[in-house]
């Protein structure tokens, strides 16, 4: 083999330039076409296999060899219709899979064989066009086995096909293709991720027995809607198990038709910070198996692909033919690439579903039970082959919280390789259990490497070490990395175990070293392990063991930010086994110390844990003391204490043990846990116990608050417990009330730290948010003075004055309350306030603060993203020694914020005429415009909230609460899931009464009318005779700089022209669900019930989208295109549905204006009784409005900056002066209003 004249390395690059710059043709199916030549059994055979036992018609690869001018004519045909990359025919090329045909010794031969074929044609059409190079990628199939899958339903650990066995067949196949010629390695629809880490082993392999290499694509296939491959894989978990290797791009192909594939392809974009590749099925097969979607039809879907910047490369699979190739190549001309993004160095595992670990993630759990060297009961299900019972073991793991499982089989009887295998492949078929990552726990590196083997996620292994030395390290770390895994190094070197602090960093620096500067492994896939060891065992010398793992871990994570650090927990305590309750409580305190100094996981029994803050205070101090080795004979002492837990039996006690303990602890239990049921009997009881009703609040009560504040600065509370404990409070509170009154000499309710008033600004009717900060900074035992929504200024600031608050917050949600708290700011300078400013809610930022509302106030204004930081900033704000520091601090980041806003390079706007000649590319047809069946208004009234329930999509109810996940999977969620589900029964029980009580109303109004665009105005005509225009929306183009070939979208484009001839309409609709949603909250809050008042209007805005959603619906099928289609509520969230309904005041459409012209034309207010405020927000807040637009080219975007020139065309077709204008439109303004009026 003459390396030399090998052209790969410059088509690699070749291939690699073209890839940034535009998006390039892989072609269609090779085995449709196939099946168009009606080849017979003979023609399959050839001359060569006349005789062979078996048949072989079907085996389409074989034709490379027996028919090598039908694949040579294919390929052409795709090449021709605009192909830049052919696929090899080589998709069952394994020995594993040319079994079936008695034909596995003939791998190599015919890969090569076909990679030659196809290197013939594409190398015949590039020389006819060399200005349009062409490509060959060898195709790898997933072959007709798993490795992650028993095909025996009796047998769930057997695999019909090994991990070395797929390594060594992928390589055969790898190095035959590599020898034919190709271009690229693909490895593609991966059904089973364990078989595609085969493959790519097995890739690596081929490339170094055959001297040089090329670049490598993997693709994923989605096999339905469950978004998952074969094995259970989603995108994300697929790509962190695939990350590792070398690739120079990542897609999915097959099973899906595009429409289908769109979510999961976005997923892998997300992700991924590799190239893009996408190639989907001719739609889905029909009740004959045949495809019948249209080359048109798909072009127009991977089109708006290309559109969303997802390509680098796309072309199509089964059922498709040049005539999809060529109308692929023709809607995607001149698009610009797909730029791989760069996702954040975060350590990233995966079983079923990936694992990320962000900085401010809980403890990672590591199930420490499926040990035999750690848990006797698992060896001895182990020993005796028990294996049902043994998964069982693990699903515990799992139910108790585990976020990762640990698996070691290290035993003297047991053949650890085997076992490995055995349990491993048996916890891959529980899904429950498999979408955990593994961690493969072992002291011999045999049975960690059998382990990896068998698992198809990103795994973990536990662990290696420098004690064998640098190369038996480094050695072993790349097999590792060659797995795909992350590694766990333990603190042992040559010398043996360290024990202090110097030695454990000394050998993690040096074992850093190795990892990433000889091996190339990521920081963030490095886990040190600075050894866990035993104390309070009597030997001097192990004092300070505790202590020096906490040291170790502070100095490691301060050196090396991006490794985890993690420890086997319950070694700490071994010297106390067999007393479960001084363990316990020892494992906690040690790991409440050592997450503050940086532990990321720790391997331990995830329901063998106690809270805290349940642990007694005095055993608390004594283990503390322990731990920190501080003297004073606390070894000693607990071995005192411990001998008092030995003979107390452990046992289930009654829900209700806690009403046993004193009055204050009851009442503190009551305020942690939310519990109101008793909360005035104890409060009485506190009251005839205390010299005044004022001690029971600041003693007893204040200090469970105190208690809920401090464990919701630490993350161990979740927002939805706080506002429960805050009700407690409240009535706890109330109850007291009458007395404090009786006591005039007595001032002060609460001895509050400071007075914040707080206040929707003017215009703006939305206060969840705002009522949550102000619940929380009660529990904190702030005096809230909460002035409501729609609060003007001057009533704000005389308040203010009138009650000498200390603080002042905004909190706003819609755009035009911007501007109004930059007025509030300016007004407060005009007045000589000083108290500092606060500003909250959703559309508010720390860069507009920074450059449009500190400015306008010198007294101090800061930015609060959430109710969990507000605490913290007020805690500051009214203490005389921090306040000046943290307005002086956020004073300069301001400054610097600015100085940035200022730097920044002027965003690259188009002329507007330019944009308007190159608007959404539509050709009008008739065909396209549905007529609806009814023109003019529809009113829904009344409708029952039972109707518009199954509607309701809840991910946003949680985000509400501070509570970040998506519905359903945050109900098991491992950090916040047990709240979250506690939160959703509760809502749940507040939907059913508001149900059974008809405490909310619903109404509905939807219309369409005659319309057709002007523009980028809409008119709207009386009736179908279009002379007389009712009503005229106004619409704005996109001015930002895009692709060549990239429209500048309006919605006005979405409708058809006047001069088109062609008769369209437009919809509108009004929907509320928030009548009576005010006067419910108030009634909570009669009763001190923050918790379920705030919850009232959470159900009530959730409901208001369920409707608009539910009436949506309806109008698709008044247009007659929704009546046949049957969509989940997942469906609708993610809208997967023909239409768009956006509303003003939102991206599409920013100006809030726009709303009166939609309220008038449907007379909405008379007929649902929503109304619009001076900023045009709607009230009742819940309520939605929009419009409809049901060509099936239209779609939701973003504006983004327009320019002056714009501006001032739109104020003029709005008749409106253009400052007002530039006050609606002020965040998509391209340029500085103040500046262009100078």
């Amino acid at each position: 083999m003459v390396m030399s004249t090998d052209l790969r390395p410059s088509r690699a690059s070749e291939l690699k330039s073209l890839l940034q710059s535009r998006i390039l043709i892989l072609d269609g199916a090779m085995g449709t076409m196939i099946q168009g030549f009606r080849l017979s059994e003979e023609d399959f055979r050839g001359d060569r296999y006349t005789d062979h036992p078996q048949a072989l018609q079907g085996f389409n690869d074989l034709l490379c060899i027996t028919k090598p001018e039908v694949v040579e004519s294919i390929h052409r045909d795709y090449l021709e219709a605009g192909a830049d990359i052919i696929e090899t025919n080589t998709f069952n090329g394994t020995a594993v899979a040319m079994a079936e045909y008695g034909l596995a010794e003939l791998a190599f031969e015919l890969n090569e064989t076909a990679a030659k074929v196809a290197r013939k044609a594409a190398d015949a059409i590039t020389a006819k066009n060399p200005n349009q190079p062409r490509f060959v990628a060898g195709s790898i199939g997933p072959t007709n086995k798993t490795t992650s899958l028993s095909p025996d339903v009796n047998d769930p650990a057997f695999r019909a096909v090994t991990f070395d066995d797929l390594r060594e067949t992928y390589r055969e196949q790898a190095h035959g293709l590599l020898s034919g010629g190709v271009d690229i390695l693909l490895p593609e629809t991966v059904f089973d991720t364990l078989n595609a880490k085969a493959a790519l082993m097995g890739i690596e392999e081929a490339f170094e027995v055959f001297g040089s290499r090329v670049p490598v694509i993997a693709s994923l296939t989605v096999i339905d809607a469950s978004g998952r491959n074969l094995s259970g894989q989603t995108p994300e978990a697929f790509w962190n198990s695939v990350s590792h290797a070398n690739l120079l791009g990542v897609g999915i192909n097959c099973s899906l038709g595009a429409d289908l594939m769109r979510p999961y392809l976005e997923e892998i974009v997300t992700v991924s910070d590799v190239y893009i590749a996408c190639w989907p099925n001719a739609g889905l097969p029909n009740e004959f198996g045949d495809y019948d979607e249209t080359p048109e039809a798909m072009a127009a879907q991977v089109r708006s692909f290309a559109e969303a910047g997802w390509l680098n490369i796309v072309g199509s699979c089964c059922g498709s033919t040049p005539a999809h190739t060529s109308a692929i190549a023709e809607a995607t001309h001149g698009m610009l690439p797909h730029v791989p993004g760069s996702p954040a160095p975060l350590s990233r595992f995966s079983g079923l579903e990936p694992l990320t670990v962000r900085p401010e993630s809980n403890l990672i759990m590591v199930g420490e039970r499926t040990n035999v060297s750690g848990s006797r009961r698992f060896a001895r299900l182990i020993k005796e082959h028990a294996y049902e019972e043994a998964v069982q073991v693990a699903q515990h793991q799992v139910e108790g919280g585990a976020n990762i499982l640990d698996v070691n089989m290290d035993e003297g009887l047991l053949d650890s390789e085997q076992e490995m295998t055995t349990f491993l492949n048996l916890i891959a078929t529980e899904p429950d259990i498999a979408r955990l990552p593994i961690m493969v726990d072992s002291s011999k590196f045999s049975v960690i490497e059998a382990g990896l083997k068998c698992l198809q996620g990103k795994s973990i292994a536990n662990s290696i070490s420098l004690k064998e030395g640098e190369e038996t390290f480094k050695e072993q770390a790349r097999t590792i990395r060659f797995h795909g895994a992350a590694v766990i190094v333990m603190a042992f070197d040559e010398k043996g175990q360290a024990a202090s602090v110097e030695r454990k960093v000394e050998i993690s620096e040096r074992a850093y070293r190795l990892l990433t500067e000889d091996v190339g492994f990521p920081p963030q896939d490095i886990i040190f392990d600075p050894n866990v060891l035993t104390i309070a065992t009597g030997i001097e010398e192990h004092n300070d063991y505790a202590v020096n793992f906490i040291e170790a871990t502070r100095q490691i994570k301060e050196r090396f930010p991006l490794v985890k650090i993690s420890g086997g927990i319950s070694n700490l305590s071994f010297s106390f086994r067999g007393n479960e309750p001084i363990r316990r409580a020892m494992n906690s305190i040690f790991l409440y110390h050592a997450i503050k100094a940086g532990l990321d996981m720790a391997i331990v029994n995830a329901g063998q844990l106690d809270v805290y803050e349940d642990i007694p205070i005095e055993l608390r101090d004594l283990i503390g003391d322990v731990i920190f080795n501080r003297g004073n004979s606390a070894q000693e002492r607990l071995i005192e204490v411990a001998q008092e837990h030995i003979a107390v039996a452990e046992d289930n006690k009654a829900a209700l043990e806690w009403r046993q303990g004193t009055v204050s602890e009851r009442l503190s239990h009551a305020l942690v846990k939310g519990i109101a049921e008793f909360i005035e009997e104890d409060t009485e009881e506190a009251r005839q116990q205390m010299a005044r009703p004022l001690e029971v609040i600041e003693g007893p009560l204040m200090g469970g608050m105190n208690v809920v504040g401090d464990l919701f600065g630490d993350g161990k509370m979740f927002l939805p417990q706080v506002v429960k404990s805050a009700r407690v409070m409240k009535k706890a509170v109330a109850y007291l009330l009458p007395y404090l009154e009786a006591e005039k000499e007595e001032a002060g309710l609460t001895n509050a730290q400071a007075k914040i008033l707080m206040a929707t600004v003017k215009g703006d009717v939305h206060d969840i948010g705002k009522n949550i900060v102000g619940v929380v900074l009660g529990c904190n035992g702030y005096d809230v003075l909460d002035l409501g929504v729609m609060v003007p200024a001057d009533k704000i600031l005389e308040t203010a004055r009138e009650q000498s608050v200390d603080i002042i917050g905004l909190s706003g949600l819609i755009t035009p309350s911007l501007d109004e708290m930059v007025h509030v700011a300016d007004e407060m300078k005009r007045l000589d306030f000083e108290v500092p400013l606060l500003i909250g809610g959703a559309t508010t930022t720390s860069k507009h603060t920074a450059v449009k509302i500190a400015t306008q106030y010198d007294g101090g204004t800061i930015h609060v993203k959430d109710a969990s930081r507000a605490v913290g900033v007020v805690g500051e704000l009214v203490n005389e020694n921090s306040r000046d520091a943290l307005i002086q601090r956020t004073s300069q980041e301001q400054e610097e914020a600015r100085a940035a806003f200022a730097a920044a390079a002027p965003t690259d706007l188009l002329d507007l005429a330019t944009a308007r000649a190159r608007p959404a590319p539509i050709t009008w047809d008739a065909d396209q415009i549905p007529e609806p069946s009814f023109l003019g208004t529809r009113v829904l009234d009344p409708i029952h909230v039972s109707e518009i329930i199954p509607y309701i999509d809840w991910t946003p109810f949680f985000n509400v609460w501070e509570l970040r996940g998506v519905y359903p999977k945050i109900l098991d969620d491992q950090k916040v899931g047990a709240t979250a589900r506690e939160l959703f029964e509760n809502a749940q029980a507040l939907l059913d009464k508001i149900t059974t009580q008809n405490l909310l109303t619903a109404k509905a109004t939807y219309g369409f009318f005659p319309a057709n665009s002007d523009g980028d105005d809409i008119a709207v005509y009386q009736d179908i005779s279009r002379q007389v225009e009712v009503a005229r929306f106004h619409t704005l183009r996109q001015q930002n700089r895009r692709g060549s070939n990239q429209p500048y979208l309006a919605l006005a484009d979405f409708i058809a022209p006047y001069e088109s001839g062609l008769e369209d309409f437009i919809g509108g609709f009004v929907v509320t669900a928030g009548h009576g949603a005010d006067e419910t909250a108030a009634e909570f809050e009669r009763d001190h019930d923050d918790y379920n008042a705030i919850m009232v209007k959470a159900i009530a805005d959730r409901l208001a989208e369920a409707l608009a959603e539910k009436v949506h619906a309806l109008a698709r099928s008044d247009c007659g295109f929704g009546e046949t289609t049957t969509l989940t509520i997942d469906d609708l969230i993610k809208e997967r549905y023909r239409g768009i309904r956006p509303a003003p005041g939102y991206p599409s459409q920013p100006d809030h204006t726009e709303k009166q012209t939609l309220f008038r034309l449907l007379n909405a207010n008379e007929v649902t009784g929503v109304t619009l405020t001076e900023s045009f927000a709607m009230l009742p807040a819940a309520s939605v409005s929009g419009l409809y637009f049901n060509h099936p080219n239209a779609r939701y975007f973003s504006l983004g900056k327009i320019t002056h020139e714009q501006v001032a065309d739109y104020a003029e077709r709005k008749k409106m002066d253009r400052s007002e204008i530039e006050r609606w439109l002020g965040p998509n303004l391209g340029y500085s209003p103040s500046e262009q009026n100078r």
